[in-house]
């Protein structure tokens, strides 16, 4: 066979709905200024779906901070990889300032989250070791799971006496290879909003032989007391073998790190192959994200923001009637009962007819009768947003009931 031949009778979870209208429920183009209104198919929109918790993104000393160094620096400098000829002043500054804001001895800085994790895992494990994770896991996680040639085994989401089943395994195995056991949950999972149990995790290490990777990217800049991270929120952080973060959410920008302890992080930095054979971060976006890292640090009100907006929206949604899952977290998944069909529908009733543009999540990332529309709050949005969306969730929820979606077609809407 053809491999494209197979390619195009095999969609894949996600391609199989590239019928839908082009640009309206996958890939759509919001446009205009990064803010909670913004533009989307020709109209204002009031916006759930940006990784920008502490409205960062536009903040105005950010935007001046961002292009007096790409005025500085360009966007090339420095060329080359980290290790070659990438290396700078600035990139051991924001190392070293991250490493003691999340309570690390080192630092490394990362291109990107999602590669990020796929090279840290195929780093630090080898075909005698076996990785343990949460099944809920990212799919970067999942990925780099994937690719290690020794065991793997999964836990049921947060179920630690399962996790405990699975270390036990692991140990018999490891006993004959010689190997070592990784554990891998996050900090704060991106869909259900809660968080990873790190204590009850934590507290195996008194029977079992593990180290612990931990993805907080959600956590990160939202969690804990100085934003530390989900480690701080729960007295942890020492724990964590392998703390690692996104530049991608709270800090609205592109990189990544990993953290832990300096030969650790030493090791990473001459076996990481994605950040050995890759361009450096580029100046820009080093310089932006020390003073993101500043901002964080010294602007409590910013966080304080996001959560005043986290608690009005998701205890109002709880208030209607909503179901919103398990979140411990800024992530607020609404959930309903129905097909792809009838969420399409509503989700372009609230693009179209209320002003409210959410991202619809769909199966295979949820049971194929859930519908799950997920909103990111931020520091940036107003109570007045909160009470506008929770009236046209209400009214949507009461179509969605009394079967008004429940039609197999999709209105194209798009041009």
């Amino acid at each position: 066979m053809d491999i494209f031949d197979k390619l195009r009778v095999e969609e894949g979870a996600l391609g199989q709905h590239s019928h839908l209208p082009k640009d309206y429920f996958m890939f759509p183009k919001l446009e205009g200024e990064i803010a909670p209104r913004m533009r989307f198919n020709g109209k204002e929109v009031l916006t759930w779906s940006l990784n920008n918790y502490l409205g960062l993104a536009n903040h105005p000393e950010i935007r001046k901070v961002d292009a007096q160094a790409a005025a500085d620096w360009g966007l090339a400098y420095p060329m080359g990889a980290r290790m070659m000829s990438g290396n700078s002043v600035h990139h051991i500054e924001l190392e070293e300032r991250l490493a003691e804001f999340i309570d690390k001895e080192a630092v490394m800085l990362l291109n990107y989250g999602y590669q990020g994790v796929l090279s840290i895992i195929d780093a630090v494990v080898d075909r005698k070791d076996v990785i343990v994770y949460d099944a809920e896991s990212h799919a970067c996680i999942i990925d780099g799971v994937r690719l290690h040639m020794g065991k793997r085994f999964v836990f049921p989401h947060n179920n630690i006496e399962n996790l405990e089943k699975q270390l036990q395994r692991a140990e018999k195995i490891t006993e004959e290879t010689q190997g070592g056991i990784l554990v891998i949950t996050e900090g704060v999972f991106g869909m259900s909003g809660n968080m990873g149990k790190l204590r009850e995790i934590v507290a195996l290490k008194e029977k079992y032989q593990f180290r612990l990777l931990v993805d907080d990217a959600h956590g990160f800049g939202t969690m804990g007391e100085t934003g530390a991270g989900t480690g701080e929120k729960l007295g942890v952080q020492d724990d964590i073998d392998i703390y690692f973060s996104t530049f991608a959410k709270s800090m609205a920008s592109i990189g990544a790190f990993v953290g832990g302890v300096k030969p650790i992080v030493d090791y990473l930095r001459y076996t990481m192959r994605s950040q050995i054979f890759a361009k450096t971060l580029p100046m820009p976006l080093v310089i932006g994200a020390i003073k993101r890292l500043e901002l964080l640090k010294t602007r409590p009100e910013l966080k304080n923001n996001l959560w005043k907006i986290v608690n009005a929206l998701q205890s109002g949604l709880k208030e209607h009637g909503f179901d919103i899952g398990t979140t411990q977290s800024p992530v607020t998944p609404v959930l309903f009962h129905g097909g792809i069909g009838e969420g399409a529908n509503m989700a372009m009733d609230l693009r179209e007819n209320y002003n409210i543009f959410c991202s619809m999540v769909i199966y295979p990332v949820v049971p194929k009768d859930v519908i799950m529309l997920r909103l990111i709050p931020t520091a940036v949005h107003t109570l007045e947003d909160v009470s506008e969306t929770i009236k046209a969730f209400a009214a949507v929820k009461h179509k969605l009931d009394t079967g008004v979606y429940k039609r197999e077609e999709i209105i194209a809407v798009t041009k």
